[in-house]
């Protein structure tokens, strides 16, 4: 496609997102692969490591198959699943661009082995930034990236993240956050971010998920999310 997509995508490795995905996993679905730069990550820290990646834009996906095991080109509502099962599914800013996030979420789990983990990085459209435009301003601030990006199909609070998961068979793991203040990164975010601030300047949730019928013996490390 064109160049300003690949502008607007993430396109790094995304070390926020890299830490979560559990250091032994060997099978690895990255949906949304982008150029492959998480993936390649993956396989750096893990040379063992096969990663699936799929990707809708046609010369990311290109690119991203010089450094990946296999890249599915087309949405996630389009593509046949790989069989796997996966140790780790990979949704980083994907699931807020499909129609259908809960039944496509459900969809991956199935992909997933029994003890895998299912890693999302979603955007939190209770961000100050949302009340400051619609509320103050008065406007929807359609936008090219971010939290308001105009191709965004559906949105997603703290308490959607939890039936995001349950409509998928998923349970929370871990329950992280990206904080900003407005659009851009700032190092004072994560300082302002006490406890009755923090889902204001919550830019993205970052979530470990797994199966909910997980066995005892694993599910004991859930935690809640905070």
């Amino acid at each position: 496609m064109t160049q300003p997509l690949f502008k607007r995508a993430y396109t790094s490795a995304r070390p926020d997102v890299l830490a979560l995905i559990p250091a032994e996993a060997i099978a690895v679905l990255d949906v949304g692969c982008s150029t492959g730069a998480l993936g390649a990550a993956v396989k750096a820290r893990k040379p063992m490591a096969r990663v699936v990646g799929i990707e809708l834009d046609e010369a990311m996906a290109a690119q991203a198959i010089t450094v990946l095991d296999e890249v599915l080109v087309g949405s996630l509502e389009q593509v046949e699943l790989p069989a796997g099962p996966f140790d780790c599914i990979v949704c980083a800013d994907v699931l807020e661009h499909v129609v259908d996030p809960w039944g496509e979420l459900r969809r991956l789990a199935e992909r997933l082995d029994s003890e895998g983990k299912v890693v999302i990085s979603i955007p939190n459209i209770g961000h100050l930034d949302t009340f400051v435009n619609v509320f103050v301003r008065g406007v929807w601030p359609y936008r090219t990236r971010g939290i308001h990006d105009a191709t965004h199909l559906r949105f997603f609070a703290r308490r959607n993240v939890d039936a995001l998961l349950a409509e998928a068979g998923l349970e929370l793991v871990q329950l992280r956050r990206n904080f900003r203040i407005f659009e851009r990164p700032n190092r004072l975010a994560p300082l302002l971010a006490l406890p009755g601030l923090r889902s204001l300047l919550t830019f993205q949730f970052l979530i470990v998920a797994r199966k909910a019928n997980a066995p005892a013996a694993v599910r004991r490390w859930a935690a809640p999310g905070r």
